[in-house]
């Protein structure tokens, strides 16, 4: 049995897969910067320069999306990640809802 692979398709697909993967990344490092800003941890240069390299980061991600046609496909990627987290969230509540009630009924 033979397989048929659009190896344009193949590239645009594991393009946005990269493309998702480094936004989720970026989001979990700007959350971090918002963190160690709030907790007086940089300093005013420190803050201009995490500021910029994100900016840059941000301008470069979407440049990527839009050279390449990847924005319908990294959002598809974005989409199945965040209902495969929420589902995984959802699961691990019930169940550790299920062990606290079994506990306390023991």
């Amino acid at each position: 049995m033979s397989v048929n692979v659009n190896e344009n398709n193949l590239k645009q697909g594991l393009l946005g897969v990269v493309v998702a993967l480094v936004e989720i990344v970026q989001e979990v490092l700007e959350h971090q910067a918002i963190r160690r800003i709030e907790s007086g941890r940089l300093n005013d240069d420190e803050i201009e320069r995490l500021g910029s390299a994100l900016s840059d980061l941000t301008d470069t991600l979407e440049n990527i999306k839009k050279d390449n046609n990847l924005e319908e496909t990294v959002s598809a990627v974005r989409d199945g990640l965040n209902r495969t987290t929420d589902e995984l969230v959802e699961q691990l509540t019930d169940s550790d809802y299920e062990r606290q009630i079994s506990i306390f009924n023991n």
